[in-house]
């Protein structure tokens, strides 16, 4: 398997990734026994997780057709994970079929999941790269090939900063994708916190010898993601709550991912 010509990149199964414990909660099968073991203890610890992360998933659906509805037509979605239908361009191109999508992610096997899958004429691109150089996705050339930075784009960041520590500076991060967007452009963020459950640091520490680590943070360190965007309504809020389409279950209270959704004005 090649980076995108970069030359051959294999693929880890020795730790837990987040896109394939993250895969494995959602119901998927594209994960290997290290993710499933790793997935089965967070859920002991965290019994919510469950519930989360499928509230998690159904607000980037929703997500997905309010900007599009919105007349955004390009959406560049960072840390997209292993594609589980009705995945973004599913979605998208559902509602308007002159929507791109370029999907970024730094695990070799979301990118062979997701090449076999894409329409390649031109609509959509999945790029095998690190959040932690943003500057190294808004210059790359398969997503410039998809994404226009001179017309509104809808960037997606869902449940994918948490993997990111405070050494590792997300807001600026936040802040180098932000500046490459025009006004008009939606950011769509979700985050995990342990505001409605106390203390998860059992629970965190099952990434510890993932390939990344989880980072819960608190509402106001999540607000900060959204500056130089202003949020539409309902605002930050838990993932059940932003715009449902029914009435959210019992328990949706304890659901430990925030969300928004917010535009970028000129």
């Amino acid at each position: 398997m090649t980076q995108d010509g970069m030359g051959s990149v294999e693929i880890d199964t020795s730790k837990p990734h987040p896109a394939r414990i993250y895969d494995y909660l959602l119901g998927g099968k594209d994960n290997y026994e290290v993710d499933r073991e790793a997935g089965d203890r967070l859920g002991a610890l965290a019994p919510d997780v469950w519930a989360s992360v499928k509230a998690n998933r159904a607000f980037l659906q929703r997500a997905v057709r309010y900007v599009v509805e919105d007349g955004v037509r390009q959406i560049l979605d960072v840390g997209t994970g292993l594609p589980t239908s009705p995945n973004v361009h599913e979605i998208a191109l559902a509602l308007a079929p002159d929507v791109r999508v370029a999907y970024v992610d730094n695990d070799p096997i979301v990118k062979a999941h997701a090449d076999a899958l894409l329409n390649r004429a031109g609509t959509t691109s999945i790029v095998l790269a690190d959040l932690r150089d943003p500057q190294s996705i808004v210059d790359h050339p398969e997503v410039r090939r998809v994404i226009d930075f001179g017309r509104p784009v809808a960037l997606f960041l869902v449940a994918i900063l948490h993997f990111i520590r405070d050494a590792e500076e997300p807001e600026r991060i936040v802040a180098t994708l932000r500046d490459a967007l025009p006004a008009g452009s939606h950011l769509v963020l979700s985050h995990a916190t342990s505001d409605f459950v106390g203390d998860r640091s059992e629970a965190q520490a099952v990434y510890n010898n993932a390939t990344a680590t989880m980072n819960l943070r608190s509402r106001d360190r999540v607000e900060r993601f959204f500056e130089g965007f202003e949020l539409v309504e309902p605002g930050l809020t838990q993932v059940s709550f932003w715009r449902p389409d029914a009435t959210p279950p019992a328990g949706s209270e304890e659901v430990g991912f925030y969300c928004g959704v917010a535009v970028k004005k000129g």
